[in-house]
């Protein structure tokens, strides 16, 4: 005790504004390791090592007895926290003739590899079977689609049609991937589509023969209404809108497995909204927005402008204010609120608080990439119905105050699902910042460590600027510190005799 009494006696102000700024530093580079680790996945990092790594290993058995009690206390209580799963979006852009185009104009990347291995899983599901095998040109197809390399997946579609003018799935993809217009992409697909035809009436004579021709009239059929669906669109997207119309409206009484993948009605809502048929739009909807039936942003929020179109016009938040709201107005304020409670993202783009990117091809249900795809290709719509937007501004934020919090559930759906930011991550590109609901608040340990580096450095400056009075400082802090270990020792000398202290310091 004497030895560090001495010891701290002849230390310098150097050593002090050394230790301080040395501390600053270290504290520092936590605190941006903290952040960066924190923005880019949401939580602490020494959060999350502290809770998955060292409270089990002192615990011991404690956290899976406890994980166990979760589990079934979730479950007794009856709402269970739907998994987040990931979705084709329904009015996805052409490769060729829109993604490319972006990134021909601004260099960055649209899609993201995740995303685009989606798709090449999708095209491999739909458009291969059991039946490719021994068929050079299909088990081209087969590999093309896994291909990162947009030159080589075209080029892989080309070998494929020079052995054979009859592979659909090469159609499609260079109407997908090499056309870059609209008009180019959908003569690819009218011919792409004759020969659809053709393939389906042959394989649909085979497919009770044995399985392996079963699984070729299905991967026929996924073409045929692929390449239908694709066919609408284009006439969407150039303006021919009764027959985009009609197109969607047939495809919509199809019944096979891939009519679950591709949400036509979603299409078709969309087409006859920028017809102004508002009519027809609501018995679509009325078709689908049951209670037993997924929920889309495109549902709920196409419920709440056909419900806002019949009072925006009229709506002004200072009359209703003093009058409150009559029948009609609330309905459309409910159903505002409930398409807010299901997708919260989606206002901010409606309102253009958020700038909008090019959707992704997968997306998210209750999810920024939903949010994205609905606000991409509905925002003209809100636009159309005189004040809408402004209702929608007036009143979106009250549905946070009916919400729960925390929230553990939900108020008209299922509690907010907490994996939606790193699976929105994955979906979108980097340059977008990705909306998360709710906020997360900073974590303890970057406001402790921004604590730690602004005192110590701050003491760091001091030290350099007074040397000797934070000196004297340090010394009386220093005494403070070792006051109860004086304390300690002077009790232990009046209770222990001399001699054994005197031994335990030889040892």
């Amino acid at each position: 005790m004497w030895d560090s009494s001495m010891f701290l006696s002849t230390l310098t102000p150097k050593f002090y504004v050394a230790l301080t700024g040395t501390s600053s530093l270290i504290s520092g580079l936590i605190l941006i390791f903290e952040w960066w680790y924190f923005r880019k996945y949401g939580t602490s990092f020494i959060e999350q090592v502290s809770l998955n790594h060292i409270s089990p290993w002192i615990g011991g058995g404690s956290s899976d007895s406890s994980n166990g009690n979760d589990s079934n206390s979730t479950g007794s209580s009856g709402q269970q926290i739907p998994e987040c799963k990931v979705w084709r979006n329904p009015l996805n852009l052409f490769r060729g003739a829109e993604y490319q185009r972006f990134f021909w104009a601004t260099s960055k990347e649209p899609l993201t590899y995740y995303d685009m291995n989606l798709s090449a899983q999708d095209h491999q599901t739909f458009f291969t079977c059991e039946g490719d095998a021994g068929n050079a040109e299909f088990e081209i197809m087969q590999t093309a689609w896994r291909e990162r390399n947009p030159v080589v997946r075209i080029k892989a579609a080309h070998s494929a049609l020079e052995i054979n003018a009859d592979c659909t799935p090469a159609y499609i993809l260079l109407a997908e991937e090499e056309t870059t217009t609209i008009v180019e992409a959908e003569k690819v697909l009218k011919t792409a589509l004759k020969i659809a035809e053709a393939n389906y009436k042959k394989s649909q004579l085979m497919q009770h023969q044995s399985p392996t021709h079963e699984s070729i009239h299905r991967r026929d059929t996924n073409a045929l209404i692929y390449i239908k669906r694709r066919l609408a669109m284009c006439a969407r997207k150039l303006q021919k809108l009764k027959e985009a119309a009609k197109m969607f409206r047939d495809l919509s009484k199809e019944i096979p497995p891939i009519m679950n993948v591709l949400n036509i009605h979603e299409n078709l809502i969309e087409c006859l909204l920028e017809m102004q048929a508002y009519a027809d739009c609501q018995a679509v909807l009325a078709k689908y927005d049951d209670i037993s039936l997924p929920k889309s942003a495109t549902i709920c929020y196409t419920a709440a402008l056909l419900k806002a179109r019949a009072v925006a016009d009229k709506f002004s938040p200072d009359v209703a204010s003093k009058r409150g709201l009559n029948s009609a107005e609330m309905g459309a304020v409910e159903a505002i609120h409930r398409a807010v409670e299901f997708n919260p993202h989606v206002p901010k783009y409606l309102l253009e608080t958020k700038p909008l990117i090019l959707p992704p091809e997968h997306i998210l249900k209750r999810g920024d990439s939903e949010a994205l795809a609905y606000a991409f290709f509905h925002l003209n719509h809100w636009k159309n119905v005189e004040g809408a937007l402004n209702l929608l501004h007036c009143t979106w934020e009250g549905t946070f105050r009916m919400l729960p919090y925390p929230l553990e559930r939900g108020h008209l759906f299922y509690p907010y699902p907490t994996c939606t930011e790193c699976a929105d991550r994955e979906l979108l590109p980097l340059f977008h910042e990705v909306s998360v609901y709710p906020k997360k608040e900073l974590p303890f340990f970057i406001l402790f460590t921004a604590g730690l580096c602004s005192f110590t450095a701050l003491l760091a400056l001091l030290t350099h600027q007074y040397p000797e009075p934070m000196g004297v400082m340090a010394h009386t802090v220093l005494n403070w510190i070792s006051l109860p270990f004086y304390f300690f020792k002077d009790r232990l000398e009046s209770v222990l005799p001399c001699n054994l202290l005197q031994q335990l310091s030889r040892i």
